[in-house]
């Protein structure tokens, strides 16, 4: 947990116990690479696994930890969208709405979950648990319209079946991803695991199955092999 820094009005601090918890992890990441700078975006990972976002504090430790100006990290951690600038709910629910997906129904989907939950584009619930994005592609055109939830694929989804998932994560339910592992984590969890700090659940459940295969059944089907080259 943070704190507020003695004497500071608004400002926060790591506690003891978490700057010492922090430190620990950060050194093994960093020990991962050859220049330490180069543990940069893991550590962003590994603050935001801590706030929930990559927080003032989180920018700092990362800049005192690799040896770099806090301007250096604040440029990193504003270009990638992963790294959150506010406070991100419990689970971050993407919506794709690039061509294939928008055109399968994608900004239909969009458009009807944020009316239902009352919240846009890098917006979070009142209750804290849904963080609502809006994609421009989540890699899995042959499943669209796909939604994603903390990194986990939703596939062949509907406005009502969007709206389902999302009240299912408001009210605590178990919920399981079309493909990869059989839980979803929190936003935090999948954070610490980008970080570089395995979770267990990689090789859980299909990583390709339906129509991702098709392509391959064929080729065996005809006994096409992919040419050989002389180099």
């Amino acid at each position: 947990m943070r704190r507020r820094a003695e004497g500071e009005e608004g400002a926060v601090t790591y506690s003891p116990e978490v700057r010492e918890r922090l430190e620990t992890d950060a050194k093994e990441i960093i020990g991962r690479y050859p220049r330490p700078r180069s543990a940069l975006l893991p550590l962003l990972h590994l603050v935001q696994s801590e706030d929930g976002y990559v927080s003032d504090d989180g920018q700092e430790f990362c800049a005192e930890m690799l040896g770099l100006s806090k301007a250096e990290v604040v440029g990193v951690a504003t270009f990638y969208t992963m790294y959150k600038r506010k406070p991100s709910g419990e689970y971050n629910v993407g919506v794709c709405i690039n061509s294939l997906c928008a055109i399968m129904g994608g900004d239909q989907i969009w458009d009807e979950l944020t009316e239902h939950v009352g919240v846009g584009h890098d917006e979070t619930t009142t209750d804290g648990k849904i963080t609502l994005e809006r994609l421009e592609c989540n890699a899995a055109c042959d499943f669209a319209p796909v939604m994603m939830v903390n990194w986990e694929f939703f596939d062949n989804q509907n406005p009502e079946s969007a709206k389902q998932l999302v009240e299912d994560l408001r009210a605590g339910k178990e919920v399981a991803p079309t493909r990869g592992p059989g839980r979803l984590c929190t936003f935090k969890e999948a954070s610490r695991v980008l970080a570089g700090f395995p979770d267990g659940l990689a090789g859980e459940g299909p990583a390709a199955s339906g129509p991702s295969l098709q392509g391959l059944k064929i080729a065996k089907a005809n006994g096409w092999e992919a040419p050989v080259s002389d180099r």
